[in-house]
């Protein structure tokens, strides 16, 4: 896919100044799903939230959501020189080397954010092997934990902040 240029900007600009959001399997129920967890937003009042949020940073922001792994790693092919990348694999943060193996190769700052704490939750869900691969972690922080991965890796992008 080719991201097309907005007020005329040359497609290199537009390419520094996007950031990509990935949601993975199940995130297209929020609202549906249990909200001690999750919350109560919706998938299209999430992007919309951090939509802003990257406009008011002078951003670009395209959010994708799949429940197919395939396709979710090739998102992670086709944008890995975005200007940076948010991911949300959903549980296949816990067991996903493909996914893993994708991310290794993106240029840009990643987070990688989860609406929940993990760390609280069953075992399984404790490990995450996309960690060792991105720049930061956000997790449990419910819907701001996105806004707050949007700044930091914005910041990074522009060389304002480190990883971490």
């Amino acid at each position: 896919m080719k991201v097309k240029s907005p007020q005329g900007l040359a497609d290199s600009d537009v390419h520094c100044r996007l950031v990509v959001v990935l949601h993975g399997p199940n995130l297209n129920l929020l609202g549906e799903r249990p909200a001690e967890h999750y919350g109560s937003l919706t998938l299209a009042e999430l992007n919309a939230l951090i939509t802003e949020e990257a406009e008011r940073l002078g951003w670009q922001c395209l959010c994708f959501q799949t429940n197919h792994e395939g396709v979710y790693i090739d998102w992670i092919h086709e944008f890995r020189r975005a200007g940076a990348m948010i991911v949300n694999p959903g549980a296949w943060t816990h067991y996903s080397y493909a996914i893993h193996d994708a991310l290794e190769l993106v240029a840009c700052p990643v987070a990688e954010v989860h609406l929940s704490d993990i760390e609280t939750r069953e075992e399984w869900r404790r490990r995450s092997v996309i960690t060792p691969v991105v720049d930061l972690v956000i997790s449990g922080k419910g819907p701001w934990g996105y806004v707050e991965a949007l700044r930091r890796v914005v910041a990074m992008a522009e060389g304002n902040a480190t990883p971490g």
